[in-house]
């Protein structure tokens, strides 16, 4: 055991060793917590990013989900302060683009122009005049509402009356504070669920989306049709035509490759199911988006989950994604220091037999010279002591053979040199 320890002791501490250079080479291993930039408490941004904060939790991950004035502040929040976030489609910059990435597009956000019911606008364009509550400055809805107004040209007025979000908005067209109430949301958030439902509120049908969305390719034509919020109720009563931004998952750069992956791999359970407006499949969609797409996005549209990740947890996939870069040259080293191993081992096992082979010869011509009874009596001792620790030592099997010849030649040059000594007599 000693000699075997002697021969691969060195080389397990030379593969650490190997192993532990390599692993100071290899990319670093994701973060164990990232900062989500959301929006509203009571928006769908901010429910959906705590679906992500769930999801990736099963794989280690610590999502903390900001509340956000939306998208404007989001992106202002991506140079400093938050890893990933989601994104209103058409407000991207030229900053922006060469700044951040995008994961694909998630779903889309229908601009929703609520009035009261008895008002008549018929188009965005009939609105100039009109107090509109669209959020305040930094939201997405803002920023989309001044599009359009861009877009339309004239002249202009926004409400100065700092509205309430959500559900408390709309109550602002029943006290006249307001004319209209615009909302950039998924069909799913409760204040356009509860502007769609009451019969105080009316929505407004635009008449020129196909239009806006060729002058501008963030923004997408959608149809309610009529009856598909509620059929019992005949919500809506006609089909209403609405322009819509497409959100993105927008992250930094320097983000993680294999937290982009899991992100999408949330993505497709949270976003591909649909809803009253889109397809299920429709999303996550890599072409909808105006930012670049980043280079993990797109190898993940195109391949789906790393094969390792389709066999391991999240955790050892990664490890072993990262860990092939040194694995083959180190296995590479490896084969000759396991080769080589045997050979040294045989080695060492038999160069103590040769050398116990080099005492016994001395031990025998030292007896065989002796010229007096204590000189001979000491040499037998000496092979006495020879032969006790020949005796203690433990080979391996296949050594045996080796090991007793020894002995024996042992007591043969012990009984040689005990007749020269009765014959000397």
């Amino acid at each position: 055991m000693k000699d075997a320890l002697k021969v691969y002791a060195p080389i397990a501490l030379l593969v650490l060793a190997l192993t532990i250079i390599a692993m100071r080479m290899v990319a670093p291993p994701p973060p164990k917590s990232i900062v989500f930039a959301a929006g509203g408490a009571d928006g769908q941004y901010y429910a959906l990013a705590e679906q992500y904060a769930e999801a990736l939790s099963v794989h280690g991950i610590e999502v903390t989900v900001l509340e956000t004035r939306g998208t404007m502040e989001n992106y202002a929040l991506l140079e400093g302060g938050a890893d990933v976030a989601f994104l209103q489609g058409g407000l991207a910059t030229p900053e922006h683009k060469e700044s951040y990435e995008a994961l694909g597009g998630m779903f889309v956000e229908p601009l929703w122009l609520f009035t009261r019911a008895e008002a008549e606008f018929e188009t965005f364009g009939m609105m100039q005049n009109a107090s509109i509550g669209a959020g305040p400055l930094g939201s997405g809805t803002r920023a989309l509402v001044e599009l359009l107004i861009e877009e339309w040209g004239g002249d202009w007025r926004f409400s100065d009356v700092r509205s309430d979000a959500g559900v408390k908005a709309l109550a602002e067209l029943e006290t006249l504070r307001l004319d209209v109430v615009a909302f950039s949301a998924s069909i799913e958030a409760p204040y356009v669920q509860a502007g769609l439902r009451n019969p105080n509120y009316g929505l407004v049908s635009l008449d020129q989306v196909s239009g806006l969305s060729m002058r501008n390719p963030a923004l997408t034509p959608v149809t309610l049709y009529h009856g598909v919020v509620d059929f019992d109720q005949d919500l809506p009563r006609q089909d209403v035509e609405l322009i819509a931004s497409v959100a993105q998952l927008g992250v930094r750069k320097d983000l993680h490759p294999a937290i982009q992956s899991v992100l999408l791999e949330a993505a497709e359970t949270i976003h591909s199911e649909g809803n009253l407006l889109t397809r299920a499949g429709t999303f996550p969609d890599a072409e909808r988006v105006e930012l670049p797409l980043s280079d993990e996005a797109r190898r993940y549209y195109r391949s789906g989950p790393t094969f390792l990740r389709r066999y391991f947890s999240f955790g050892w996939a990664n490890f072993l994604e990262r860990a092939w870069v040194f694995l083959l040259p180190l296995i590479a080293a490896l084969i000759p220091l396991v080769q080589m191993a045997p050979p040294i081992y045989r080695w060492r096992i038999r160069r103590k037999i040769y050398v116990w082979y080099n005492d016994l010869h001395e031990l025998e011509r030292r007896g065989i010279e002796a010229e007096t009874k204590e000189l001979r009596q000491g040499v037998l001792e000496e092979i006495h002591k020879l032969q006790m620790e020949v005796g203690t030592v433990d080979v391996p099997v296949s050594y045996n053979d080796e090991l007793y010849h020894l002995r024996s030649h042992i007591n043969f040059v012990e009984a040689l040199i005990a007749r020269q000594k009765v014959a000397a007599g």
